[in-house]
């Protein structure tokens, strides 16, 4: 007797395969995923410099906020000659101030406006960056 078709084990072993190349992918994605999310916090830390010093090219010092405050929400969500502002903000240096991409945050501090510090924490190494980064006029740390 001929028949033809797969056999249980066959199945079985086909499916046990494809099931761990599936979690094998899975567990890449993730942390491609999480190396997405740290570069685009580097990319919106070097965003959000480049508009604050536009702010103090025309205002000669920095927006004053202290104590420090999440940026890219409340009053904080666009900058302009007056400085943070809500959204709507009119002749913006940045219309739309990005917040993390995360479930963490961005703060900004500037207690005298002569310098300034945004803080953004990474999940992964990027750049030689890892954990808590600050941006400064002089650059990431």
């Amino acid at each position: 007797m001929n028949k033809k078709g797969f056999t249980l084990i066959e199945l079985l072993v086909v499916i046990a395969i494809i099931g761990l190349l599936s979690t094998l992918a899975v567990v890449a994605l993730g942390s491609v995923r999480e190396k997405g999310r740290d570069t685009k916090r580097l990319a919106d830390l070097k965003q959000i410099s480049t508009a604050l010093e536009l702010y103090n090219t025309e205002n000669s010092a920095y927006p004053i906020v202290s104590p420090a405050a999440t940026l890219g929400e409340g009053n904080y969500a666009c900058l302009n000659a007056s400085g943070f502002a809500a959204t709507g903000c009119t002749v913006p240096f940045m219309a739309i101030v990005p917040s993390d991409p995360g479930n963490d945050s961005y703060t900004y501090l500037s207690a005298d406006g002569t310098t300034f510090t945004i803080t953004a924490t990474l999940e992964g190494t990027v750049e030689g960056l890892e954990g808590a980064t600050t941006a400064t006029p002089g650059g990431l740390q």
